[in-house]
């Protein structure tokens, strides 16, 4: 299927309906309310595509794919050219520095802080911008209707193709009808008498699960403040040995 239609994932149980139509349509149910419908051709790759890419196609010999060109009437400025580096105007000749025996000095190249790097155009918009090219469709000459998608007379087994990771889940009345009356009757007296009890069940349990977890809270505390008491009681009784030992 094309379009994903998300199951609920929680711990009640959910009925799910698939009903097709003889203008190849469907409708998808979760608990009796659609949740999804369209065309069988469209969201299922039941048959090739009706339209395809034109294989033949070309791209135009004038269809400009550039979205930024520089501007040609950008010019660049008198005093942009500066070169990468200039001698240090800092700089000293160290004092024994000999002409003679050392050559002439010069002072060392630094960066020049005016040196704005090579210039470029600015990059403008460019009018003649036609967006990305794609062929165009056509009909797909492979393409053959089917008006009995919806038609099986003879259903022997249902399947289902299911991956999870976590075990438990459990498939029951199941029912192939074309009475969606008669379907939707079968579900309110399945499904919805149990849905009521099941989320009593369900909150009983959420209760009791939060009632145990404060109680594992509050024991773990108690028994934290009894450490901590039986420590500075220990610390007590040692200062006070210290003490009287002072004393004597």
């Amino acid at each position: 299927m094309e379009k994903e239609i998300r199951c609920e994932d929680d711990d009640l149980t959910h009925v799910y309906t698939l009903m097709l139509f003889p203008n190849l349509t469907y409708k998808v149910s979760i608990d009796l309310q659609v949740v999804q419908e369209g065309y069988l051709e469209d969201d299922w790759r039941f048959l090739v595509d009706k339209v395809i890419r034109d294989p033949t196609a070309k791209k135009p010999d004038n269809w400009d794919m550039r979205e930024m060109i520089f501007d040609e009437n950008d010019t660049k400025p008198e005093d942009w050219d500066k070169p990468e580096t200039i001698l240090d105007p800092n700089a000293v000749k160290p004092d024994n520095w000999n002409d003679e025996m050392d050559g002439e000095w010069q002072p060392p190249e630094i960066p020049n802080p005016e040196y704005k790097g090579k210039w470029k155009r600015r990059l403008i918009k460019n009018p003649n911008y036609h967006g990305p090219w794609r062929a165009p469709f056509i009909q797909n000459p492979d393409y053959v209707p089917d008006a009995y998608l919806v038609s099986h007379h003879d259903i022997g087994a249902v399947g289902f193709e299911i991956w999870q990771v976590k075990s438990g889940t459990i498939f029951d009345n199941i029912l192939i009808t074309d009475d969606p009356v008669f379907a939707e009757k079968v579900g309110n007296n399945t499904w919805r008498k149990s849905l009521d009890l099941e989320r009593l069940r369900r909150d009983e349990y959420v209760d009791i699960e939060k009632k145990r977890q404060q109680g594992a809270e509050e024991s773990n505390k108690q028994q934290g403040e009894a450490l901590s008491g039986a420590s500075e009681r220990k610390h007590d009784g040692k200062g006070s040995k210290a003490i009287a030992m002072e004393e004597l």
